[in-house]
């Protein structure tokens, strides 16, 4: 049985009392990112910051973004593609985070952008296929077919080392008429 890894997870929240640009300033420092980079943390959707991680690492990482001003979330990663349970620990509950169980509850799966670009997809609905077991049978059972009847009654085999194909008749040789033609000597 594997460890159960974590994932840092930001949607834009500070923690109580931390100023929004110093939180800002401090996060750019950290990730050594421009400010770009940084108003897309902050654009209020669920960003994956970091993920399979144990939990002592996913802790020091909550510390650490914590006294920089952002609140975080560790959650368990799925192992089976199967959704995450409730959140391990978080520093105060989020009061309209979207949860895995209620993904789950409507057979997608939930996908939480991890750039500017991915962010483009967060509505999309995709069905949770989930994986197979190792050594599964991913193709389905063909259908036994029925064998058609066929009349062969009209068919009779030849005796052996017979030929087996028509006879042909030689093809007419054409002879040019040359009647008209004479020789001369010189």
């Amino acid at each position: 049985m594997s460890a159960v890894l974590y994932e840092i997870a930001f949607q834009g929240e500070l923690v109580a009392g931390a100023d929004a640009q110093q939180t800002r300033q401090n996060l750019m420092r950290l990730f050594q990112a421009d400010e770009q980079r940084i108003a897309v943390l902050f654009s209020g959707r669920r960003m994956i910051i970091k993920n399979r991680l144990d939990a002592a690492t996913a802790e020091r990482y909550r510390a650490t973004l914590a006294q920089a001003g952002a609140r975080v979330e560790v959650a368990p990663m799925a192992e089976t593609g199967e959704p995450a349970a409730a959140p391990v620990e978080t520093q105060e509950p989020a009061a309209t985070a979207p949860t895995a169980a209620s993904a789950a509850e409507r057979g997608s799966l939930s996908v939480a952008p991890r750039d500017a670009v991915m962010a483009a997809f967060v509505d999309v609905q995709a069905p949770d296929f989930g994986l197979a077991p190792v050594g599964a049978d991913l193709q389905d059972e063909a259908a036994p077919v029925a064998p058609s009847r066929v009349d062969l009654s009209h068919l009779s085999l030849a005796p052996v080392g017979s030929d087996l194909g028509p006879a042909s008749e030689p093809l007419p040789v054409a002879v040019p008429d040359t009647d008209h033609l004479t020789l001369v000597r010189e």
